[in-house]
């Protein structure tokens, strides 16, 4: 499905993104996975078929940087030729009911999700403009669609990518780039296995198809909106989320 496709996944360590960069390699896609420390990509990425290893080309930066964001885009264009998939998945959650808030974790948040991914769609719009043609995918969350009491600050960040998300697809479609989002539920990863039983059981109650998202199930998403099945989508915000309340 992405033969060949040059693509490029923020925050690929772990989780969603991992998932992401995996899915797209196993798909024949040419995969730079973002991080700040390879050793968080070489890791996992040894346990791969030869086939799919060989797809995944680590790039190693600090998104919230512009010039080693720049370098690691320039990189791309240089080793490639081109840019086709962009997808800004890295994201940070501090989770503080309101009255509790602290205003560094607020603006830690807002540089890493909103900010960060404004920077990453312009600079990778700037490569797909000139060959009139790509698809960006922001990772946004179903509390930046329904909000969550304890996550306001949080679903705040994530309620601008999705506005962000709108916006920019109405900017560069005349281009023929496409911009969407997916909007994640509740999703396991590694933070779970501190969470207590109890609070797992109340959240899984209140998801209709019974069980936590797996990352797998967020990457299958991406992978339709950075394959051509999706060559007439736009401005779309896509809820994986098993019918899940809030």
């Amino acid at each position: 499905m992405l033969e060949n496709k040059v693509c490029f996944v923020t925050g690929a360590s772990r989780g969603i993104g991992r998932a992401i960069v995996e899915c797209f390699a196993a798909n024949g896609g040419i995969v730079y996975a973002n991080a700040r420390n390879i050793d968080s990509i070489t890791a996992w990425q040894k346990t791969l078929s030869i086939e799919v290893q060989e797809r995944i080309i680590p790039a190693i930066c600090d998104i919230r940087r512009t010039d080693e964001l720049k370098r690691i885009l320039m990189q791309i264009k240089k080793e490639q030729g081109h840019l086709d998939v962009c997808v800004n998945n890295a994201g940070i959650a501090f989770n503080e009911a309101i009255g509790m808030i602290s205003e560094k974790h607020v603006r830690d948040m807002f540089e890493t999700n909103v900010f960060a991914t404004i920077e990453c769609l312009q600079l990778s719009a700037c490569l797909m403009m000139r060959q009139r043609s790509g698809s960006i995918i922001n990772i946004s969350s179903i509390v930046g669609v329904e909000g969550d009491a304890g996550q306001a600050a949080y679903s705040a960040t994530k309620g601008a990518v999705i506005a962000f998300t709108k916006s920019a697809a109405k900017e560069l479609a005349p281009y023929q780039i496409r911009v969407n989002s997916v909007a994640p539920g509740l999703t396991k990863a590694d933070m779970f296995e501190e969470t207590s039983a109890h609070y797992l059981e109340t959240r899984i109650s209140h998801i209709g198809m019974g069980r936590l998202a797996e990352p797998q199930d967020i990457a299958k998403a991406c992978l339709f909106f950075a394959s051509d099945l999706s060559g007439y989508t736009t401005g779309q915000i896509l809820g994986v989320n098993g019918s899940s309340i809030i």
